[in-house]
């Protein structure tokens, strides 16, 4: 089973206004286990990054100007990608973005969701943990998983990020990831485990109930036990419930 991890940045934040991509960021899962094989890559988006987008990734219109344009960099991107699955966070930002620059070529391309499985892993965390903070920074200190490196987001070391709180969210564990600086386009090996937190940077706080508390949850199960006539399941021996 072959999947992709993807991450996008973008000028901005709408393709109704002409908003592009700048960089795509992708890391290969098989069998569950991270392979080493990455494609990344900066695009000249012949537009002006918006002074939002700047300050969430901090790349600039200069760093962009001597980069491919996407009409260049398609054909290889998708070769990577070829038949597997997506798992991409907030998916429905990055596939719009995906579909918004194959609209802009010709031929045009199926869009990227056709014929393969998009896993959102923002509507999976979003599942498994409701009420609560999704994120990626938050999924990673749910998780364990270091993100110290993630001072401004960046397409690739995002796709890393996600993987591994992907495998850990969904159950699994991974031997391999990518290791060291990862270079434009290319593909490298990877030989190191999983990116997690010294465990001196989890905290592990216990919490001790005060004798206050205690008589006030005593209190409430008494109120319980009076409303339901005597049916309180909380005040019955555990060998009378079924």
């Amino acid at each position: 089973m072959r999947q992709i991890v993807l991450d996008t940045e973008t000028t901005g934040l709408e393709t109704s206004q002409g908003h592009r991509i700048i960089e795509i960021g992708c890391v290969e899962l098989f069998n569950r286990r991270l392979t080493g094989r990455h494609y990344h890559q900066y695009i000249n988006p012949e537009r002006e990054v918006d002074a939002g987008a700047f300050q969430v990734h901090g790349i600039s219109n200069e760093m962009l100007n001597d980069k491919p344009k996407f009409a260049q960099i398609a054909e290889d991107f998708m070769a990577f990608v070829g038949d597997a699955d997506l798992i991409i966070h907030n998916a429905a930002f990055d596939i719009g973005f995906i579909n918004a620059e194959f609209a802009r070529l010709n031929p045009r391309p199926l869009t990227v969701e056709t014929n393969r499985t998009v896993i959102d892993s923002l509507l999976l965390a979003r599942a498994k943990h409701p009420g609560q903070k999704n994120n990626l920074d938050a999924l990673c200190k749910r998780y364990g998983v270091d993100n110290s490196q993630r001072d401004l987001h960046g397409a690739l070391l995002d796709a890393e990020i996600l993987a591994d709180v992907y495998l850990l969210m969904t159950g699994g564990q991974t031997a391999l990831s990518l290791g060291g600086n990862q270079s434009s386009n290319k593909e490298t090996g990877g030989s190191n485990e999983i990116r997690r937190l010294p465990p001196s940077r989890i905290p592990l706080p216990v919490l001790r109930i005060s004798v206050e508390e205690l008589e006030l949850h005593e209190q409430k199960l008494a109120s319980i036990n009076k409303s339901s006539a005597g049916n309180c399941i909380w005040l019955k021996d555990a060998a009378t419930v079924e």
